[in-house]
């Protein structure tokens, strides 16, 4: 064992326990009540961590779980954003300034995570056992091996609270069959274990019961072997089934086409999607628009990061983003009074302000050699 993997292995926190044992990499993000919520340490810790693991021979799989019994991660560190948003925009910031406040640098490095998972050299096995939203896509979505049980819960609820999809979520949401993603990122709707292998954010369907068993052959087994053992067929995904009303709305060029799409459907299930469309942040949801168009055609998952980090750090200095998380997680109210307050008033300056260049404060992340 190097000094480098005995430094890791005996400098756990509570917050996240990292252990190498029986040829595997543990992480298992240990803020139960929180639901796991990943924050700027935690992220620190799992890129250290991974990073000694890829060339240590004692390692042969990483393995991702969550305590307790809530989900594997409910997302980011909201509250803190808040705060951030909030002085961000009090003093007038700017994405480059913003780039460089507790949240622009958390941001940073868990992007970087992202896409160290993403071209992860050995088998990265991911449980997204229950509720798994926002930053918890990010640590586990693009793994690769990610399994889900029938108590799976995935989503990306940005556009709720005035925010868009990050983490290489909008890579993951535009590579989904059809619309399906833009569906998902639109509406915030959560994704079933069946859902969330359609749409290509998970692979396997494991009952969460043999969980257990499942973590202990992978002590022994090669990742895919000791996933086929506990596998099994994965459950009807209600959105595969509703493709063709999702893949045609879903296709317009605006999100003010796409709500008159949905509105003018007239199933139940599209006037349910135009009214979520229409009650989340609209400038966000242009911005998510344009993004996963974006994403749909860039060359690679850092490729998108790159982007999705000009994106975040021009969020943070926006008065959806202050009055989205107060609604939703501060005040409760769930009432977010959001400016501009139509699609209709979102000018095509204030989306393009989201994309603007950081300068020497850009992500800067490269695709790997063999996908340049």
């Amino acid at each position: 064992m190097s000094e480098r993997s005995e430094r890791i292995d005996t400098e756990n926190t509570a917050e996240v326990l990292i252990e190498k044992r029986d040829g595997l990499g543990l992480v298992t993000l240990n803020r139960p009540r929180a639901i796991n919520a990943l924050n700027h340490r935690m992220a620190l810790a799992i890129l250290d961590a991974l990073r000694a693991w890829a060339g240590d021979d004692e390692v042969r799989t990483v393995v991702l779980t969550g305590a307790g019994e809530r989900g594997l991660c409910a997302g980011g560190d909201i509250v803190a954003i808040h705060n951030d948003a909030k002085n961000a925009v009090a003093q007038g910031d700017t994405p480059y300034t913003a780039a460089d406040s507790p949240s622009g640098r958390f941001w940073r490095d868990e992007y970087i995570l992202n896409a160290l998972i993403g071209g992860y050299p050995k088998p990265y096995v991911a449980v997204m056992d229950g509720i798994v939203m926002g930053g918890g896509v990010g640590l586990s979505g693009h793994a690769s091996h990610r399994i889900v049980t029938e108590r799976s819960k995935v989503g990306m609820p940005e556009t709720g609270i005035g925010f868009i999809p990050d983490v290489g979520g909008t890579y993951l949401l535009a590579h989904a069959p059809g619309e399906i993603g833009t569906h998902i990122a639109l509406t915030t709707a959560r994704m079933t274990a069946g859902d969330a292998i359609a749409a290509g954010f998970a692979d396997y369907f494991v009952p969460s019961e043999h969980i257990p068993a499942l973590l202990e052959a992978l002590r022994t087994a090669d990742a895919a072997l000791a996933i086929a053992e506990f596998a099994q067929p994965a459950p009807v995904s209600e959105f595969v089934a509703q493709r063709d009303w999702i893949d045609f709305c879903y296709a317009a060029d605006t999100v003010e086409e796409i709500v008159s799409r949905l509105e003018s459907d007239g199933r139940p299930e599209a006037t349910a999607a135009a009214a979520e469309v229409l009650s989340k942040s609209p400038v966000a949801l242009q911005v998510t628009l344009r993004s996963l168009r974006g994403a749909r055609k860039a060359s690679s998952l850092e490729e998108v990061l790159n982007q999705e980090y000009r994106v975040s750090t021009a969020s943070l200095n926006t008065h959806d983003l202050v009055e989205g998380i107060r609604a939703q997680v501060i005040d409760k109210d769930r009432n977010p009074q959001w400016s501009p307050a139509t699609l209709a008033d979102v000018t095509a300056a204030q989306v393009d302000a989201y994309f603007g260049a950081l300068g020497d404060r850009e992500l800067g992340l490269a695709a790997p050699k063999d996908e340049q």
